[in-house]
């Protein structure tokens, strides 16, 4: 458990990270747009991958995974095609899923 958080955690940085590249052009524009229009919903959706196990409701994990698998695929679709926009529909999924799933203090 304390092992997948530390993934989920280096996962989560990273694409921060790639993010803040892109946002800030620290490299060369096309460098910026890979990391991050595609890297960082990679990195996303690696971190779902590795969350989803850890959600004690089934159908959440499912979605979960589902969100995870709609980011990582929409990274790789064309920036012009309609559906490139999957890939945030996806990162927002995972961010509900995993936000209504943390325990209650």
């Amino acid at each position: 458990m304390q092992n997948q958080q530390s993934i989920q955690g280096i996962l989560s940085i990273a694409a921060l990270v790639c993010l803040a590249a892109g946002w800030f052009s620290l490299f060369s524009p096309e460098i910026n747009q890979l990391l991050s229009r595609k890297v960082f919903y990679v990195l996303i959706g690696a971190s779902f991958l590795v969350q989803a196990p850890t959600l004690p409701n089934k159908n959440f994990m499912y979605a979960m995974y589902a969100a995870a698998l709609v980011c990582i695929v929409g990274a790789f679709l064309p920036e012009g095609s309609k559906l490139s926009m999957i890939k945030t529909i996806g990162l927002l999924g995972g961010i509900i899923i995993s936000f209504t799933n943390r325990p209650r203090r």
